[in-house]
């Protein structure tokens, strides 16, 4: 394991976990609250989330590149969402992180779910970001969602500057260079990568159990979502127990449009003691925050 500080203190480094070499960055913050995790977008590597994670005033975030992303090689065999968990909890082992906030976006927030599922001891509280309940899910129109069957977009800038308004929808529509910035820090490494993700979500869905799940959630969507239709975050709201559904007038990536407001809304949701004003989070004793980290 090894980290170099760069900008802002953030911690940039790689960790072998399971045989899997990450690319990680720990951003410190306040060492009181506890730690926010950070799933990304399918193909997104993390540097394309920095601006929203610079906005997080004083939160400690976990950012990697899953396997096959960005500077993590590619495994020679692909995981299924239950696999990519395994080793998020065992990232926050070596990380001595043992209970996490979690946030999820797009592809991410699939994963948010399957990890929140699947470790619930280890998620405090849990937000899903322009994301849907995977196979039982509305899509968007057929003409958007071929545009993403391939990793075209991260591979070709010029390609990605001509899609954006179609896929992004929001700010995207109306200012070109949006989507210049965004490319610029795309860090692609090919395809392989990219359909190993796309194997990771084939035929999976939450549906079937996000009514138990038992964290405090939030949920965020754009109005103007071409990938991801506001009817999916309206399911996962009414679907999972201790929920709030907060939408907004943007498009699909409005963690990096709108990310001053974003950070507050989230900051507000992680800091407060009672966050949906309808229940108070269950307290979890040193004995139990020791023990936890056995359990992945």
């Amino acid at each position: 394991m090894f980290f170099e500080s760069t900008g802002r203190k953030a911690q940039n480094g790689f960790i072998r976990v399971d045989g899997q070499t990450l690319h990680v960055a720990v951003r410190p913050g306040d060492k009181s609250t506890v730690p926010l995790l950070i799933f990304n977008g399918i193909g997104a590597n993390l540097e394309l989330l920095e601006p929203f994670v610079d906005a997080l005033e004083g939160i400690e975030t976990i950012c990697y590149d899953v396997p096959g992303v960005g500077a993590s090689p590619t495994p020679l065999l692909p995981y299924r969402f239950s696999g990519h968990a395994r080793i998020a909890a065992h990232l926050l082992n070596a990380l001595d992180a043992p209970v996490v906030d979690v946030i999820g976006v797009s592809w991410g927030g699939a994963l948010a779910q399957q990890f929140a599922h699947q470790y619930p001891r280890r998620c405090r509280r849990l937000i899903l970001a322009a994301t849907s309940p995977g196979a039982v899910m509305v899509p968007g129109k057929p003409k958007v969602l071929m545009k993403m069957a391939s990793p075209k977009r991260y591979t070709n800038p010029n390609y990605l500057k001509e899609i954006a308004s179609t896929i992004y929808g929001g700010k995207f529509r109306s200012d070109p260079e949006l989507a210049r910035k965004h490319g610029s820090k795309i860090r692609s490494q090919g395809g392989k990568g990219y359909y190993f993700q796309l194997f990771a979500g084939a035929g999976w869905t939450s549906i079937h159990w996000l009514r138990k799940l038992k964290q405090p959630t939030l949920v965020l969507a754009g109005t103007d979502d071409p990938l991801i239709p506001l009817i999916n975050a309206k399911a996962l709201a009414a679907l999972i127990p201790k929920s709030k559904l907060v939408t907004f007038d943007c498009g699909h990536l409005f963690l990096i449009t709108h990310k001053e407001e974003m950070a507050k809304v989230i900051s507000e949701f992680l800091t407060e003691h009672d966050p949906l004003g309808e229940f108070t989070t269950e307290e979890i004793t040193d004995e139990e925050i020791a023990g936890i980290a056995e359990t992945a």
